[in-house]
């Protein structure tokens, strides 16, 4: 690499890529977190009816909220540890490197733009949510810009990840599929 561009933004889609980990990373850990108090929560609950015949009235609510933000959160992780299920057949069987690098590209910036075009879609929703002081309609009455900031969140964390796929692969990177 002779070339002082493509140094330098190879150093900088290097920089990219570990913040892109570290989000990624940290949105897996929250996902963990919520697996963890969904566990709990269910927990408490069989404790509360067998016990107690009574129950806390929000476990199917609070549970699909965190199944919402675990899925999200933990999106970038999945993807960048290339165990997200993708449908390659195509690009496998492409022989020429520089074809299936260019249609990964596209590929992943074809899911970058539809999934930034919902993140858009969220967070006009999440504002007008905020504004209207909107709740959910059951007893917990749970803001409903809250559950959907998680999924906000997790979704600018996989474009953040899919962006940096990119920089490593114009910055000659192999494909997650070669590795």
């Amino acid at each position: 690499m002779n070339n002082p561009f493509m140094k330098a933004f190879s150093v900088f889609a290097t920089g990219f890529s570990v913040l892109a980990s570290r989000l990624s990373m940290a949105g897996a850990i929250a996902a963990i977190i919520f697996m963890a108090g969904m566990t709990l929560h269910i927990i408490v609950e069989i404790l509360l009816r067998y016990f107690f015949s009574t129950s806390t009235f929000v476990l199917d609510e609070f549970v699909g909220y965190g199944v919402a933000a675990m899925t999200f959160l933990a999106l970038s992780y999945t993807f960048e540890h290339n165990v997200l299920i993708r449908v390659n057949f195509i690009l496998l069987k492409i022989r020429s490197a520089l074809a299936r690098k260019m249609l990964e590209i596209s590929c992943v910036m074809t899911t970058l733009v539809l999934c930034s075009f919902i993140a858009r879609y969220f967070w006009r929703s999440i504002s007008r949510n905020f504004e209207r002081g909107s709740t959910s309609e059951t007893i917990a009455q749970v803001p409903l810009w809250i559950p959907e900031s998680l999924i906000l969140i997790g979704l600018i964390i996989f474009v953040i990840q899919m962006l940096a796929y990119v920089f490593r692969l114009l910055s000659g990177s192999k494909l997650m599929s070669e590795q």
